[in-house]
Order: C-alpha cells, then structure tokens, then sequence
C-alpha cells in the first residue's frame, strides 16, 4: 500500500457522517480523499523513492556494469535525501525506507558481487509480509487492518460492523496471493532470464501485480461497505449546517 496522505489530501481526511432519510431510516456516509488529491500527494514520493532508483541503476547496469549500478542506485537516494535536508523539508518515508534498505542490499551485494543475492532479498522480505498478512486474517486480526487505519482512520462504530471486519480479513488473503504471486514470478525470472531483461521484467511484474491487488481492493471495498450499508462519498466532507 502507498504513502500517508499529506497536505492536500490529508487535509480532507476521512470522515463519517449519518444521514436520515424522508423514511427515518438511517445511513452511514463515509467521506473520503479524493483519487485525484491522492494521487496528486503520492506521485512525487513515488518518482523519487521508487522510479528515479530503479532508473539510474538501470542506465549505470547498461554502461557501468551491476558493482556501478549499485553504486548509482545508493548515490541517487543519499543525494536526494540531502537535498531534502538541505532545503529543509522533510523527506517521505518511501525514500527513507527504500533508501535504509537499498544500503543493506548494496553493502551485502556489492562484497559478494553477486546479483543475484541482491535480488532474491525483496523477493524474500515480499514472501515473508505475505505469510504475515495470511497467518493475521486466518487469526482474525489481520494486519492490513493497522496498515488501512494509518492512511484512512475510519469510525470505530464503522470498523465494528461484521461485512467490515470481514472485508480486512478477505483484503488480506487477496494480498498474501498477490505478494506471493509476486514473489514467486521474481525468482522464476531471476533464474531464466539474463540480467538486463530481468530488471526490466521484475519492474512489470511488480508494478503490474501492484495495480491490479489494488484496483480489486478498490472495488471490493466499495461492494462491501455498499453491502454494510455505507455510502461512500469521495472528496471533502461538507461542511454542518449552523444551526438556525
């Protein structure tokens, strides 16, 4: 899942409201950011921390060799991360994580000189969050839950329902498939295929995987918090009326 929304989106938030009906009956609607604020907040964070990496280690894999890739690719996040510093502002978690990890791939891979020990350790941590994800819902606690009220805090009386709670267990299951398909096609790929192809290939599958686990997490949720009687409304939550 992508980064906690900031000023613009963050600014909306999420919110739920009950609404009555000409009929008294009663209705949940829950607001939340807008697609485009979302995207609008998150896509500079991902150019940074996740595309601008993987291209400079890909142009230095072409002209440099992996050992210069590597290189590339660390020098890319300090670089990045200083300019945050020097302008004062405060680096994204994505470029923090992925640059913390990217030093610990780099200094193992880079004493080994081996390819392949660099890119079987996401593959690896992607395996071991799946399982982490799948051991969570079939417990009844699932994970994903947090990881969902960190981005998008939502009504306790909300999170109570049954079609809810059972939706972040369903979620859950969906994504230790999708992690572990992830995972699995990576290594299938790290073994058949040479490693300029590779890099372009595992970048497919997981942005491809990625999209589609998440526009059916999208569109499940929307069916079930339908199913719970929840009227989901995107964009800013009007304002209450004064009272007269």
């Amino acid at each position: 899942m992508p980064e906690h929304l900031g000023r613009d989106a963050g600014e909306e938030g999420a919110s739920t409201a009950v609404s009555s009906t000409a009929a008294g009956t009663h209705h949940t609607i829950l607001h939340l950011p807008s697609p485009i604020a979302s995207v609008r907040h998150s896509l500079p964070a991902l150019l940074e921390g996740v595309v601008a990496p993987f291209a400079f280690f890909y142009v230095f894999l072409l002209l440099t060799g992996f050992r210069g890739a590597l290189v590339a690719g660390l020098v890319w996040g300090y670089v990045a991360l200083g300019f945050r510093l020097v302008r004062k502002e405060r680096p994204s978690a994505t470029l923090i994580l992925g640059t913390a990890l990217l030093t610990v791939r780099s200094v193992i891979s880079f004493a080994t000189g081996s390819a392949l020990v660099y890119f079987v350790q996401p593959a690896a941590a992607t395996a071991m969050v799946a399982v982490l994800f799948g051991v969570s819902a079939m417990a009844g606690r699932p994970i994903i839950e947090r990881l969902a009220l960190d981005f998008c805090p939502l009504d306790p009386g909300v999170m109570g329902r049954p079609s809810v709670r059972r939706f972040f267990v369903q979620i859950s299951l969906l994504w230790t498939v999708v992690l572990l398909a992830n995972a699995g096609f990576v290594l299938w790929l790290l073994v058949t295929s040479s490693l300029h192809a590779f890099v372009i290939e595992r970048a497919l599958v997981n942005w491809t995987l990625t999209g589609i686990g998440t526009a059916v997490s999208v569109v499940w949720f929307l069916h079930s918090m339908r199913r719970a009687g929840i009227a989901v409304r995107w964009g800013r939550a009007p304002a209450p009326a004064s009272a007269a």
